[in-house]
């Protein structure tokens, strides 16, 4: 560990070299008119650095790498999206230090904050590709309509199309970073019949890109991504979706304040029902917490007070690839699923719904299995056995 904490010392040390963007404030200047105290900021360091699983001792380091994001230019896109994303930091109640360090790092450019607009917005956006080639984080926000559909999707006084921008903007950048469901795998966006073709921005880059979904994903995965970037200077360890294993590496089954309750045979048979008052699990009625990779247990939303489950509807999978087709109806198990395809569910999606079936029964989990179980013979006691 003293290495990794000699290497990310280092890192730091050749950030606070850098020139500052904005000379009339910093982020520390920012967190102390906003009221927020040494104290209170180290407390968020510490939960920061826990949750990018770092030892308690590169807390520090993680709040160093706070106090110099304001180094690093950041150019944040708008494709085919709601601003979901952004609201998610932008709407708070009370700012909170995440949204703060996000109103205040060097946005370079984003459509929602800043005043400009027509010419000059697109001469901005130019102009900070160019005077920060190779050197800025670029984030984008919304699927991109592509290929012979692109122009569902454009911008601007010289009609130039989202993925043209996108393309533009991904070759210059030193990382590169899908904020939300839509800009990681599509979103709505490429839900069937997907009439713009719209796709996630890997599709229309070769370069790496790190995937940070939901709808909309909470604000410490979009800062604790960029926290982690600043730190190391490189990509975190990713999954299969390319998603940081840090933030995406259980399933929301897994963390659930209800699991207990799963693992008992409690279910909730429809909202509202005596189970539904008791707190029991959302499975029978729609949740896709086993097949969900989030934590958003952890971080919950609206100024970290709740969350879906915790309100009593169950997870509907939003961090997951085309969610909207695979874990709909959202009140329904997946195991009920009947598909919609057009030989009438004899093709290959009615194929693929009862080998999905058949894995669920033999799987370490057994969903499908267990929820049946559990409606016919509660668990047997102690007494009884």
């Amino acid at each position: 560990m003293s290495k990794l904490f000699n290497k990310l010392s280092k890192r730091l040390e050749s950030l606070e070299k850098l020139a500052k963007l904005n000379d009339n404030k910093s982020i520390p200047d920012v967190l102390e008119e906003k009221g927020i105290k040494r104290r209170d900021f180290m407390k968020w360091a510490t939960a920061m650095t826990a949750m990018l699983a770092l030892p308690g001792s590169f807390t520090p380091l993680v709040a160093k790498a706070a106090e110099l994001s304001d180094r690093l230019p950041i150019i944040w896109l708008h494709m085919a999206e709601c601003t979901g994303c952004s609201e998610s930091l932008l709407r708070t109640d009370a700012p909170t230090i995440d949204s703060l360090i996000f109103d205040y790092i060097s946005l370079e450019y984003h459509e929602t904050l800043m005043a400009a607009a027509g010419w000059q917005a697109e001469g901005n956006l130019e102009n900070a590709i160019e005077k920060h080639k190779g050197k800025y984080i670029l984030m984008v926000e919304g699927g991109i309509p592509h290929g012979e559909s692109a122009h569902f999707l454009t911008i601007g006084g010289h009609g130039k199309t989202g993925e043209e921008n996108a393309k533009t903007a991904c070759e210059s950048a030193a990382a590169i970073f899908a904020i939300g469901t839509c800009s990681s795998f599509g979103g709505v966006q490429a839900a069937i019949p997907n009439p713009t073709g719209a796709v996630g921005l890997s599709k229309i880059t070769n370069k790496p890109v790190i995937n940070v979904p939901g709808c909309p994903p909470s604000e410490k995965n979009i800062v604790g991504t960029l926290m982690h970037y600043i730190l190391y200077g490189s990509l975190p360890a990713l999954d299969a979706y390319n998603r940081p294993k840090w933030a995406y590496g259980m399933r929301i089954h897994d963390l659930c304040e209800r699991r207990g309750h799963f693992d008992a045979g409690e279910f909730v048979e429809e909202f509202g029902d005596e189970g539904a008052k008791r707190g029991y699990c959302l499975y029978k009625v729609g949740c896709k917490g086993p097949y969900t990779f989030n934590n958003c247990s952890k971080n919950k939303f609206n100024s970290h007070m709740s969350w879906p489950i915790q309100a009593g509807h169950g997870c509907i999978g939003c961090s997951e690839p085309d969610f909207w087709d695979t874990m709909g109806p959202f009140e329904e198990p997946v195991a009920d699923k009947l598909y919609n395809t057009v030989f009438g569910g004899g093709g290959a999606d009615a194929t693929a719904d009862k080998i999905g079936i058949g894995l669920l029964s033999v799987t370490a989990v057994g969903i499908a299995a267990h929820a049946v179980i559990s409606n016919v013979k509660n668990p047997k006691s102690d007494d009884e056995e």
